[in-house]
């Protein structure tokens, strides 16, 4: 078994009001403080983790950052470019093939990337039947080898009630 938990990245500044380049585009204080909020759901639901990867986007490294802080992890944050808007589901999937079975990986990255990546690990197809709001989260688990369509959907909440449950 592998389990990997999404976590899509909270607000982050409108691209139209932020000069730099898109990968250095940071969370607002809003997008910080609910995202914070959220994680803290995640941790009343005792979501725990071996491994923590992040994209190497800003607002996701800043993500994966709050998230570290809130939950036990133990693991530093490792940046992979399998998480980047642009990477291809399967470069993820592959990835997690590597992996030894009992392994809990938390994955923060960007939309439509986790909604097609989800999609692609629960039905095969990377038709992005799957709403990743900012901030929410979603677990999907393989009891045999991480492959397309072998994943099984295990929950996936919206950070409206993330964030009720880290009241």
């Amino acid at each position: 078994m592998i389990e990997v938990i999404f976590l899509r990245h909270g607000i982050a500044m409108d691209q139209e009001d932020w000069d730099g380049d898109d990968r250095s585009r940071p969370l607002t204080k809003e997008g910080a403080d609910r995202t914070k909020s959220a994680v803290r759901g995640l941790r009343a639901l005792k979501v725990r983790a071996d491994i923590l990867w992040s994209s190497p986007l800003k607002r996701a490294r800043q993500t994966a950052e709050i998230a570290k802080t809130e939950l036990p992890f133990t693991s530093k944050i490792e940046l992979i470019e399998d998480l980047s808007p642009e990477a291809a589901p399967d470069a993820l999937i592959a990835r997690l093939a590597d992996l030894k079975r009992g392994t809990i990986v938390f994955c923060v990255g960007h939309e439509p990337h986790l909604s097609t990546t989800i999609s692609s690990m629960i039905s095969g197809k990377t038709a992005a039947s799957v709403d990743m709001k900012k901030a929410g989260a979603c677990s999907i688990r393989f009891t045999a080898g991480p492959k397309s369509g072998a994943g099984v959907l295990q929950w996936l909440v919206s950070p409206k009630i993330l964030r009720l449950l880290g009241e």
